[in-house]
């Protein structure tokens, strides 16, 4: 095999939380001689174990795991960084003569790792200028802007930080923010496998799994992190549990009162995955409460070749 040559597809374990991907993700691995690239957004955080449900050691089996533990708390994820990532470490596994295969439920960070994908560029100056217009004269101003110059963006985001976005882009690339839209088209061979169950099935583990991060510490990691930072953090300070558990400590509400808004917040995040999944009609799906899921999801594979 040449450098570089893919062994087979990149296979990418997808769906909604709760439905047992990095358990799947080890058991190919092992099957195919794989190694495994996380796409959780939320475990590239160092420390976020518990209420990211990240794997133990014990739990990977020797398995080589890509991108956990690349940020701190204080620092913000980058779709765009982290797609740089994601493809190196692809390239590289692949170069060795293993498989590469992805695992985790955020969506865009899939797609930015298998899909055709181009993000523009970025100016702190131009950006931090919009976020003060915001500011002082609201965002309907910089909305009604931007249906101006970019109606489809406008018409569709309406939340501030993606107009403000939406209208940099356009100030420093001169393009729409719409042009930059992904098309499913993969950057070489994929094989997603969608993993999900009957919703009674789903409410119920997503709800133990919650009690069980309770029991297993989660409120204790919660303050170890805060002292290092968390709350500075856009992006980890707003990860399921955290943000709740952050309010106890704030005495705003109780740790029981916690756990249940971190179930419901949990069940709300997983439709929205399921929504964002489903939409992609290349994603071939296994009920994830199969007794037979390991063997399902390797025919998979082999109708791709190795």
């Amino acid at each position: 095999m040449s450098g570089g040559e893919s062994p087979g597809p990149v296979i990418a374990v997808v769906g909604p939380t709760g439905t047992g991907k990095s358990d799947l993700a080890v058991e190919l691995a092992l099957a195919l001689d794989g190694e495994i690239v996380n796409t959780d957004s939320m475990q590239f955080y160092r420390g976020m174990d518990i209420g990211t449900a990240k794997l133990s050691d014990d739990e990977r089996r020797g398995v080589p795991h890509h991108l956990l533990d690349i940020l701190d708390v204080r620092e913000e994820a980058s779709v765009s960084a982290f797609q740089a990532a994601a493809r190196a470490a692809i390239e590289d596994i692949h170069a060795r003569g293993r498989r590469a295969i992805l695992a985790g439920g955020s969506g865009l960070y899939v797609r930015a790792a298998t899909d055709v994908l181009e993000f523009p560029g970025t100016d702190p100056a131009v950006r931090a200028r919009l976020e003060r217009e915001a500011e002082t004269e609201g965002i309907g101003l910089l909305a009604r802007r931007l249906q101006e110059s970019d109606p489809e963006s406008g018409s569709r985001l309406k939340d501030a930080r993606r107009i403000i976005r939406a209208l940099e882009v356009y100030e420093v690339t001169g393009r729409p923010f719409s042009a930059y839209m992904p098309r499913r088209e993969y950057v070489q061979p994929t094989l997603q496998i969608g993993l999900d169950m009957d919703r009674p099935s789903l409410h119920g583990r997503l709800a133990e799994r919650v009690h069980g991060m309770v029991r297993a510490g989660l409120m204790e990691e919660v303050r170890r992190l805060d002292g290092m930072g968390l709350r500075e953090g856009r992006t980890a300070s707003r990860a399921l549990g955290y943000a709740q558990f952050l309010r106890v400590l704030d005495g705003e509400v109780t740790a029981e009162e916690a756990a249940d808004e971190t179930i419901v917040t949990t069940r709300q995040f997983a439709r929205r995955q399921v929504t964002w999944f489903r939409a992609d009609p290349r994603v071939q799906w296994l009920d994830a409460l199969r007794p037979d899921l390991v063997p399902a999801a390797l025919a998979l594979a082999s109708t791709m070749g190795s």
